[in-house]
């Protein structure tokens, strides 16, 4: 059964505790899977991650990325839903190393827009990614997002200060640039 908010080869699904819980904490413990995300570096457990998995809300947003046939690759979240204001903050990670590079983030990207603008009529999404990411770089720009900003050295990771370049992607823009 179809459920979600579908693309071409992917869906946003709502996260299932016992679909996706222990795809989520495997992945958290990856070092290659974190290597580019703030979080990581600490080990995650199952009770640790089943507790963010129970505080998605109306301003924390967090889907699982599948295949169309269900297969979970990663996670997708529009955070800091501020529906006065008509921003939230936006991120995504492929957990499945196999399909790194093969386009899934940033089709999860555009479907993950397209439900924050035309479903909950939000205004503008702000993202952003530690120096020297070039996928996530990538993904954001493909998705139509533009850097705004970077902030040098903001965060430790990995025996190194990292920049961390901030990016937004407004409604307007989004919706003259998108692809029909």
């Amino acid at each position: 059964m179809a459920y979600g908010w579908e693309g071409e080869r992917i869906r946003l699904a709502p996260l299932e505790p016992e679909r996706h819980l222990d795809n989520a904490v495997r992945w958290l413990n990856d070092p290659r899977v974190t290597e580019w995300l703030l979080i990581g570096d600490h080990p995650i457990t199952r009770v640790a991650e089943q507790k963010f998995f129970d505080q998605v809300s109306d301003t924390e947003i967090v889907f699982a990325i599948e295949t169309l046939d269900g297969r979970h690759l990663g996670m997708s979240g529009i955070h800091h839903v501020n529906y006065r204001d008509g921003t939230a903050m936006t991120g995504s990670f492929i957990g499945s190393v196999e399909d790194w590079g093969k386009g899934f983030g940033t089709e999860a990207s555009q479907v993950r827009a397209y439900y924050a603008f035309e479903v909950l009529g939000l205004r503008q999404l702000r993202s952003g990614h530690l120096g020297g990411n070039l996928r996530s770089s990538g993904m954001l720009r493909r998705t139509g997002y533009v850097e705004v900003g970077c902030y040098p050295r903001r965060h430790w990771k990995r025996g190194a200060y990292r920049d961390s370049h901030l990016y937004v992607l407004e409604a307007d823009v989004w919706r003259a640039n998108r692809q029909p």
